[in-house]
């Protein structure tokens, strides 16, 4: 099953011109510096008889999704013999993925893959690699401005807006009140994901009487929860906006002695631990299919290095709503992939 959409926004890169001594490549930045249309260093692309190094930089590994983008890349970049791929792990430390990424570019890599603790503090560095001329693909969180060759991941604010309207269709069709766990403040996920749940929910009487961060940590989800349940012992159903969130919020409406309250997440990881065997098990009400994007990415990297190829500004990757009714469906399919 295909797990993409493509708009083609702008090309990132020029297509390289072979010529009787080698191949050479040059690319135009459509937005690098300060001047749109500027030409910018050379690109890495020297064909199929290259060999090619690429950094990616990883959030953390502490989320399952995470470790599933790695091991996603891993297994991707294993069928392409002239690619090696170095991993760095941030561990939700801002500072630390600048160090990893000036590091990264010290070796001279000739792409960097990276997944943005948050946003506006990785945003220089992301700009400095592409104004350098190397390919920079961003998966799953944003930067601030467009200094980057492609954004890769699924649409956020749409997600967010699908679990609004299924709270209000579904869940909760007379409204009531709810709670909502958010991911990491400063990412671009748990905007977006409460921006369109609001947008859901809009005109449905439902009311958000209760909303904390859980960094999309199960433990920290759990906490949370546990708290908001203890202050507002009358909520009706938790937004929950990743699967390990939702599932500590399960453990603490257990404890509190409410084991049927409806938690919703979103992954859907096709994992046995991941959110799919979860809503099918009915520890979660309902969870949507966010894509990590790694086969993607590697894909992307293989037009861009090898076949000296463009690809588009944002590749939007589809999702799915999952509810016990599908999710064996859903989970077969996508271990099909």
């Amino acid at each position: 099953m295909t797990m993409r959409s493509s708009t083609v926004v702008g090309a990132a890169l020029a297509a390289c011109a072979v010529i009787a001594a080698g191949t050479a490549c040059g690319t135009t930045h459509e937005n690098a510096g300060t001047g749109g249309g500027q030409q910018a260093a050379p690109s890495k692309c020297h064909g199929p008889g290259g060999s090619y190094t690429i950094g990616m930089s990883q959030a953390n590994v502490a989320e399952p999704y995470r470790q599933r983008m790695d091991d996603d890349i891993r297994q991707a970049a294993s069928t392409v013999p002239q690619f090696t791929v170095k991993f760095a792990d941030a561990a939700q430390d801002n500072a630390k993925q600048v160090e990893q990424v000036t590091n990264f570019l010290t070796q001279q890599i000739d792409l960097l893959i990276i997944s943005p603790n948050e946003a506006t503090p990785l945003t220089a560095v992301v700009k400095q690699a592409y104004d350098k001329g190397i390919p920079v693909l961003v998966l799953d969180r944003k930067v601030d401005g467009d200094a980057y060759t492609e954004f890769i991941g699924a649409d956020n604010v749409d997600i967010g807006r699908q679990a609004g309207q299924y709270f209000a269709n579904v869940l909760l069709p007379q409204g009531g009140k709810i709670a909502e766990l958010r991911g990491l403040a400063g990412s671009t996920p748990a905007k977006e994901r409460a921006d369109g749940f609001d947008q859901g929910i809009a005109g449905h009487n439902i009311q958000i009487v209760a909303a904390q961060d859980g960094d999309w940590l199960q433990d920290k989800g759990e906490q949370q929860a546990d708290a908001i349940l203890k202050a507002n012992p009358d909520i009706q159903a938790i937004y929950s906006q990743n699967d390990p969130m939702a599932e500590g919020a399960r453990i603490a409406a257990t404890n509190a002695g409410r084991p049927d309250l409806p938690i919703t997440g979103i992954d859907g990881l096709p994992i046995e631990a991941g959110g799919i065997k979860a809503v099918e098990a009915g520890r979660i009400s309902a969870t949507f299919v966010y894509p990590t994007g790694g086969r993607e990415a590697v894909d992307a990297a293989k037009k861009l290095l090898i076949d000296c190829q463009q690809v588009p500004k944002t590749d939007t990757l589809s999702t799915k709503l999952v509810t016990k009714d599908n999710a064996p469906q859903v989970y077969a399919e996508l271990n099909r992939q």
